[in-house]
């Protein structure tokens, strides 16, 4: 016993001086962990993968207290802000569901500051959802370059921002969309068989990567996986802070355990970790990944404390959580790194991203970058709760 409470203090110990090695190290114009925009000497702009890590800060101001925490998200997001609310590099034309993401932090910074110039960004990122494409059974489509389809990832991006929108400034009016969308997704996405996710949809089969009679794309794909889950747990805890909605809440609480269910028999048993191509575990070339496998720790640690799932599920997700710190989390170069996270993942697109198994095992492999990182934080915020 004196032995793991040692262990568990040296986690704790490297877990803080990493989070305090990103912070010292990040702005607005210079994230540390944003390894796409590092890599490509890419201007860095509003975008999800910085909307985790804000969103991770304000999760340690929120159970710590310490000031500098709350300094950072609002240095940071509001170098993006204006007065106007207007948001800088923010375009709503691309309509994409995944710069919507970071918008969930503009209701914490207006609850915490009271600056209305958060108040009028928020509805500068509603516009948006007001204005996004929908296939023909009502689903937002992921991206305007994306026509037709939806992405799991697209149910964390967008749908935890629209419901708490609806919960608190139009009395609930969209809630029953947000479920409906989540649902379909449900319908038309998951496989029977083993209770796992397609990463994409196109629901008029015209994409090369669809799968002609279900519309799918042709594998399980951790990290979307993941996205789908967290994103999830977030609608359930904003619409439980609301009354009535009965049968939506029974419907997502359900969807939530099936799925966590499946995915307990897809663990690797030795690590604790998830492979990047889920049901795969054998196949030479695949690797247990961190990205998912955090967002999978925090959903599932997350569901637990609010109800959700099951107290014996907690014991699942602490699984996923000591696997990363165990395997993943270490000093390269004197720096604390965060490894095994796969840099991007989609569909379609210049590079005719098709799905397929060399696909998903093509992508870079990097240290960490925001889509590890981001996740890994939020894991740990359950941790510490």
């Amino acid at each position: 016993m004196k032995h793991l409470e040692e262990s568990r203090r040296e986690t704790e110990k490297l877990l803080n001086q990493y989070i305090d090695y990103l912070l010292e190290n990040s702005d607005a114009a210079h994230p540390a962990w944003n390894i796409e925009a590092i890599k490509g000497w890419k201007e860095n702009k509003w975008n999800y993968i910085d909307g985790c890590m804000i969103r991770g800060v304000l999760e340690l101001y929120r159970i710590r207290g310490e000031q500098r925490f709350l300094d950072f998200a609002e240095d940071f997001v509001g170098g993006f802000v204006r007065e106007d609310g207007s948001i800088r590099s923010y375009e709503i034309t691309e309509q994409s569901l995944d710069n919507v993401n970071p918008a969930k932090n503009l209701f914490r910074l207006y609850d915490l500051t009271g600056r209305e110039k958060y108040r009028r960004a928020i509805e500068t990122v509603r516009a948006q959802l007001s204005q996004q494409p929908r296939t023909r059974q009502g689903s937002f489509w992921h991206k305007a370059i994306y026509p037709n389809q939806v992405w799991l990832d697209g149910i964390y991006m967008a749908m935890p921002f629209y419901i708490e929108y609806e919960r608190r400034f139009r009395e609930g009016e969209g809630i029953p969309d947000v479920c409906a969308q989540i649902l379909r997704v449900e319908k038309n996405m998951r496989d029977r068989s083993s209770g796992l996710y397609y990463h994409g949809f196109d629901e008029e089969r015209e994409s090369f990567w669809a799968d002609p009679e279900s519309g799918c794309s042709p594998n399980f794909w951790l990290r979307a996986i993941g996205w789908f889950l967290l994103g999830i747990v977030d609608v359930l805890e904003e619409l439980n802070r609301t009354e009535g909605f009965d049968t939506e809440k029974r419907e997502l609480r359900r969807l939530l355990t099936d799925l966590v269910a499946s995915l307990r028999h897809y663990q690797d048993r030795e690590s604790g970790l998830f492979y990047q191509l889920v049901d795969k575990a054998g196949l030479r070339g695949n690797y247990l990944e961190t990205s998912g496998s955090a967002l999978l720790s925090a959903a599932v640690l997350r569901a637990v404390r609010l109800g959700f799932l099951p107290t014996e599920d907690r014991i699942f997700g602490e699984s996923i959580f000591n696997g990363i710190c165990d395997r993943r989390l270490r000093f390269i170069d004197g720096k604390p790194c965060l490894t095994g996270i796969c840099l991007v993942g989609g569909l379609g697109g210049a590079a005719r991203r098709d799905g397929s198994i060399a696909y998903y095992l093509s992508e870079p492999i990097v240290e960490n970058d925001a889509k590890g990182v981001g996740p890994f934080l939020l894991a740990y915020m359950e941790m510490l709760q």
